[in-house]
């Protein structure tokens, strides 16, 4: 039910500790806990050992602003290159966004971390936190890039995971900074923002992070809180049978629900299956809260682990990835993205 951030480069005590409470599914590690490509083997090695092999390891590794790890991985292009690419040549759009998500998803596996936060199919209309993290400002083809995204990871033994439902890209505001609340009609959202998770979910995608944002023609709540979204919406009307996520409780925007016992408590009455507590000052609140609570369908989270991945050995050997690497490479060269 959650899934915990860490201090630093190796395990604490307390953090072995909050490895094996009960309630604890997973870690998301940050820039932080990395120094290099040996240095993070090691610590996931130790987060097994300690909490067990089902235990989930993520990072956010998009590519261009939002990199976790970098020394010793590909430096990944803004998925808004992708984009751009699409605007000369779609069908060389498409294959270049299942060769970035390929490379992104195999360096990891071979690293031991399972999954990625990816792929972002906001849209790229403004918002200031998405940014170049966005494919497109149009629909279709956000959601055409998205699908092959999704095919790449999972070519790659890893699950996908689309952020942030409904859609971050359209309202102005910075959820990590401030409350965000996004007035358009569920019509106008419907046509628009939703269209590339909806894409998304029919390549069967295993799970989806929710917005702290407020649609207010749907709920008075954000998205994260809402099961008018997560019921209704995400599971009833797209039919999404995965794990829902919440973006991290420490953002400014999951505020409105109070402390962190509350905003633990709002995301999982509201249907999310695994909730972020990516800063190590909230989590031992987060697991005080967890240990009442009934604990979620198994088989939603273990559809988060990771294929059998390739070895950094048989990567670096292997001329489809140099191909691969070489292509979505040179998207940097090609100047800035508007």
């Amino acid at each position: 039910m959650l899934m915990i951030g860490l201090a630093g480069l190796t395990l604490e005590p307390r953090e072995r500790e909050w490895l094996v409470a009960p309630g604890v599914a997973g870690v998301l590690l940050f820039s932080r806990n990395f120094a290099s490509r040996e240095q993070l083997a090691a610590l996931v090695e130790a987060i097994r050992e300690v909490g067990g092999e089902d235990m989930l390891i993520a990072v956010d590794q998009e590519g261009g602003p939002v990199q976790r790890v970098r020394d010793g991985f590909t430096r990944l292009p803004a998925l808004a290159k992708v984009g751009a690419a699409y605007d000369r040549d779609p069908s060389d759009a498409v294959r270049l966004a299942e060769e970035h998500a390929w490379v992104m998803a195999s360096e990891l596996r071979a690293t031991g971390v399972d999954f990625s936060f990816a792929p972002v199919v906001d849209l790229a209309r403004g918002n200031a936190a998405i940014g170049l993290r966005a494919f497109h400002a149009d629909p279709a083809v956000a959601g055409e890039l998205g699908q092959a995204y999704v095919r790449g990871m999972h070519l790659a033994g890893m699950a996908a995971v689309l952020k942030h439902f409904p859609g971050h890209g359209s309202v102005a505001a910075d959820t990590h900074k401030a409350q965000a609340i996004d007035p358009r009609p569920l019509a106008e959202i419907e046509r628009a923002d939703l269209l590339p998770f909806a894409q998304c979910i029919e390549a069967r995608v295993e799970a989806v992070m929710m917005a702290h944002v407020i649609y207010p023609a749907v709920d008075a709540l954000p998205a994260g809180f809402s099961k008018a979204w997560i019921g209704d919406v995400l599971r009833g009307r797209l039919g999404f049978d995965g794990a829902v996520i919440s973006d991290d409780i420490s953002m400014a925007a999951a505020g409105s629900a109070g402390g962190v016992a509350a905003r633990v408590h709002v995301h999982l009455d509201a249907g999310c299956d695994l909730v972020l507590a990516c800063f190590p000052d909230v989590v031992d609140e987060a697991i005080a809260v967890i240990a009442e609570r009934h604990p979620v369908a198994p088989q939603r989270l273990l559809a988060l682990r990771g294929a059998l991945g390739a070895s950094w050995d048989s990567l670096t050997d292997n001329p489809q990835r140099d191909r691969f690497i070489a292509r979505i490479t040179a998207l940097d060269a090609e100047g800035p993205t508007a």
